[in-house]
């Protein structure tokens, strides 16, 4: 499987799973599809988590100065 943006292979993985769902598949079609199915959703896992951590979040001080932290999942 070659390299995919984020966007294409939530696309593709959203066709696998209503191709999936339809029931109409063999099993060894369904199968193979059901692979490619996890490959991608481990490629996206992988670039949301690469993208996370390149998100930085503003805040303000007591003293009113700004500055930047890393990302914080729950932070608000």
């Amino acid at each position: 499987m070659a390299e995919q943006n984020f966007e294409k292979a939530l696309e593709r993985l959203e066709k696998i799973v209503n191709e999936l769902e339809g029931g109409e598949l063999s099993l060894d079609a369904a199968l193979k599809m059901y692979d490619e199915g996890v490959k991608l959703v481990q490629l996206c896992s992988k670039k949301l988590d690469a993208a996370q951590k390149k998100i930085e979040v503003l805040t303000k001080t007591s003293s009113g100065k700004f500055q930047v932290k890393p990302f914080e999942e729950g932070s608000d």
